[in-house]
């Protein structure tokens, strides 16, 4: 495998200072603020992002130590492959999420819909743009997500991923 090495834009800042109890998804955390610390080096990066409703979030899930290539995800009891959840303990252990942005001032973002915990390191900032991914999810398939992702809403996280 090759090495990469990233550099960490900004914190995040949410309400969550332990795994076990925190949202699995943000659904689950509709309305739960936070805050982004963006490096002041990269403040100008910030021109424009104001006029975005939400952004797309790439964070490093600095809790997680090792990965497992088969897990049982918080929505199911049956295992399935890592690449097939979106577990925390993987290979890479980056995370995604989409959350609402609600204003910003100087270098820091006051963001809504928050699911990762206090003082994840920030690895990107992208606008989420839904349209650009219409015509490419013609025939969607969530695969066993189908009749388990609206249990995301209410479902906490436990201790299985701890290390």
């Amino acid at each position: 495998m090759t090495n990469i090495e990233f550099k960490t834009i900004g914190i995040i800042e949410t309400p969550f200072n332990e795994i076990e109890g925190m949202p699995i998804q943000p659904n689950g955390a509709n309305g739960v603020k936070g805050k982004i610390y963006l490096n002041k080096e990269f403040k100008e990066g910030l021109k424009d992002i104001e006029s975005f409703s939400h952004l797309t979030l790439t964070y490093f899930l600095h809790e997680i130590k090792d990965y497992s290539l088969l897990v049982k995800p918080f929505l199911d009891d049956n295992t399935h492959g890592i690449f097939a959840t979106r577990s925390p303990k993987r290979p890479n252990p980056i995370g995604i999420s989409v959350v609402r942005l609600n204003s910003v001032k100087d270098n820091v973002l006051i963001i809504s819909n928050v699911d990762m915990l206090n003082k994840t390191p920030l690895l990107d900032i992208k606008p989420y743009v839904p349209q650009l991914y219409e015509e490419t999810c013609e025939n969607l398939k969530i695969g066993w997500f189908e009749k388990k992702h609206k249990n995301a809403k209410h479902k906490k996280s436990d201790d299985r991923f701890k290390n």
